[in-house]
């Protein structure tokens, strides 16, 4: 249930920041985006919630590896084709860290390069 609401914090937190929410747990076969927004500008963003309760196994940002940033990816594309019907759109990827509480820990909004 942590999971949950640690999403439910973070989009919370981009709702703050001017964006729509337009799909959360958002699945393709072999991928999933948690959160997907959009911002003022129009452009969408594909969001990946990341908690860490305790840092004995790492904080939350060292829990994205490389396979899951493919699958992000993967699942942003299938999201525009089958959404939008394009992939052109303005959009980006990014990471929502929360390290600590999930309702009070340290939050943090990381881009995938």
């Amino acid at each position: 249930m942590k999971g949950a609401e640690a999403e439910a914090r973070a989009a919370a937190h981009l709702g703050a920041l001017g964006r729509t929410v337009l799909a959360r747990n958002y699945r393709v076969r072999g991928g999933e985006i948690d959160l997907v927004t959009q911002e003022q500008s129009g452009a969408l963003v594909f969001t990946e919630v990341r908690h860490r309760a305790r840092a004995t196994h790492g904080g939350a940002a060292e829990s994205v590896t490389p396979r899951k940033l493919a699958l992000m990816h993967r699942a942003a594309q299938t999201y525009l084709l089958r959404e939008c019907g394009r992939d052109d759109l303005p959009c980006r990827l990014e990471v929502l860290t929360i390290d600590g509480p999930v309702h009070t820990g340290a939050l943090a909004l990381w881009p995938v390069e």
